[in-house]
């Protein structure tokens, strides 16, 4: 297999991994959690569609999910001043709880990832994936 894949693959399956507990002490599954999660962590991004493009979940499991998480009080849905065809999803002061959870699963694994590197080793990793990031922005607006 492309190292590559395989990096991305093994992150992927990691991740689903120290989020399962969490999400099975909360009746949770992993697509409800992710979806809530991104909302939460980005507040900027508040539409079923924002889901589907950012985070590549398909569009009927986003749909099937939201419907849950709005079902148990989670999300609430807000119509779109302006433009009555959106609606954006917002969390609820109950899922406040769970976002904090969910929060420090996911810091405790960001920073499991970088177990055993040292700082410096830390700085020059960041400084490329920055140089990376500005790279990816660069072919994206060549490429429209």
């Amino acid at each position: 297999m492309n190292p590559s894949m395989e990096y991305a693959i093994k992150v992927s399956q990691a991740y689903n991994a120290v989020c399962k507990p969490l999400c099975q002490e909360l009746k949770l599954p992993q697509t409800a959690f992710d979806i809530l999660m991104f909302l939460a962590n980005n507040p900027d991004c508040t539409t079923a569609r924002d889901i589907v493009e950012i985070r590549k979940i398909k569009a009927n499991l986003v749909s099937v999910h939201v419907d849950r998480l709005v079902q148990e009080g989670y999300l609430e849905r807000c119509a779109v001043e302006g433009d009555r065809r959106k609606t954006r999803l917002l969390c609820t002061e109950k899922a406040q709880p769970v976002i904090r959870q969910g929060r420090a699963v996911q810091n405790a694994f960001f920073a499991r990832l970088l177990d055993h590197t040292d700082e410096a080793t830390r700085e020059v990793f960041f400084r490329t994936m920055e140089t990376i990031g500005r790279n990816l922005d660069q072919i994206i607006q060549e490429n429209p």
